[in-house]
């Protein structure tokens, strides 16, 4: 069958986007699905600045590869042995799932699956197989997703069955920012009523973050940017304050709020001079949680002595740290109670033509998430 997707060839292009052209929207071949895989038709794909990560060459991938990680749709067709979705059933498209057998999805930490990073690596699916390309050459899948077209084949485990009720285009960003902001909140870092938290960063994942700590009960919640622009939304969605990541005086500023730093500071950027700051503005026995990634090369250094004698603590948390299956609808029940206003989040809609520029748009912070609607 053929369709359109959003091709990337080469990483590393320089900005602006809308003139280099990251992604070439172009018509490519999809096969299957075949036994254990599913065909999805996209409705919705969000663009998230992980995407914007691999647009720059910060982790490498198998080129020329379809994008998106990040997506919902409906199940269309199903191969041999599938159980898991069935024809016609919405789904929620994500990463943060694994193999279901291997020890860290036994110990309910799938986004550590070493089986599934492997295929991602290799720009193929969790079975080995691909089933993507374009005049007869291959072409491959974005960790095991590639929601930037019309449809995806993929495997049963990255699809949420989700109610039918719910905003497809809603939908798409709980497939990671939802589950990764909240997650880090509810998983990592078990956050507690009457603690406190930071969240710099908030865009799509760090706003998630923000409505999480609401959720669980945090006394104070601190939002920290570059972008002022972004503050209004933040204290609506749930920070008692916000400050702005370039007052030379907004470490001390918050100390004095928190009489000594926040419990927890979730780092969203993964930008170094965002990490000096996380670990400064952290109280003694807090812990940082490192959601945002930098480079693959990328070193991040710290006083040694003083994370010992303080009793600090640096948590990575990757796609949130938790269970999709169990997370996604608990996030999804929470959505319809009100109590998580993932819709707010949503700044735009695109279409493939728009793909390119919308990358700028993130690139400079002027929106939280867009949304990819590829079949229109």
């Amino acid at each position: 069958m053929r369709m359109l997707a959003a091709v990337m060839y080469q990483q590393g292009l320089p900005t602006p986007y809308a003139e280099s052209q990251p992604f070439h929207i172009e018509e490519v071949e999809i096969d299957g699905p075949n036994e254990g895989e599913v065909l999805v038709e996209v409705a919705a794909a969000g663009l998230c600045h992980s995407d914007l990560s691999q647009v720059a060459g910060l982790r490498k991938r198998m080129l020329p590869v379809v994008g998106g990680h990040e997506g919902a749709g409906v199940v269309r067709e199903v191969g041999p042995g599938v159980t898991k979705v069935k024809p016609g059933d919405h789904v929620v498209m994500t990463v943060a799932t694994g193999c279901g057998s291997c020890r860290y999805c036994v110990n309910i930490k799938p986004a550590l699956c070493e089986r599934i990073s492997v295929s991602r690596s290799q720009g193929v699916l969790p079975n080995g197989m691909r089933r993507l390309s374009r005049n007869c050459e291959p072409v491959f899948h974005y960790s095991g997703i590639s929601s930037f077209a019309q449809y995806a084949v993929t495997s049963p485990n990255a699809l949420i069955q989700i109610d039918s009720s719910i905003r497809l285009d809603v939908a798409a960003m709980f497939g990671c920012a939802v589950v990764t902001g909240a997650g880090a909140v509810f998983n990592t870092a078990r956050l507690r009523p009457g603690q406190s938290a930071a969240v710099i960063g908030l865009g799509g994942v760090g706003l998630n973050a923000v409505m999480a700590a609401r959720v669980a009960g945090a006394s104070s919640i601190i939002g920290i940017d570059l972008k002022d622009e972004k503050f209004a939304l933040a204290r609506e969605l749930g920070c008692t304050h916000t400050i702005s990541a370039r007052d030379p005086d907004a470490v001390q500023t918050i100390k004095d709020l928190t009489r000594g730093g926040v419990d927890f500071c979730f780092e969203i950027s993964g930008a170094k001079p965002a990490m000096t700051m996380a670990n400064a503005i952290t109280c003694k026995g807090g812990e940082v949680i490192c959601v945002g990634l930098g480079a693959t090369t990328d070193m991040y250094h710290y006083a040694h002595a003083l994370l010992v004698g303080e009793e600090k603590a640096f948590r990575g948390s990757l796609m949130g740290g938790g269970l999709a299956e169990r997370d996604i609808p608990m996030l999804l029940r929470l959505y319809r109670d009100g109590r998580l206003q993932v819709d707010r989040l949503m700044s735009r809609t695109m279409k493939f033509d728009e793909l390119n520029r919308s990358l700028d748009l993130l690139d400079r912070g002027e929106v939280v998430r867009q949304i990819l609607l590829p079949n229109g």
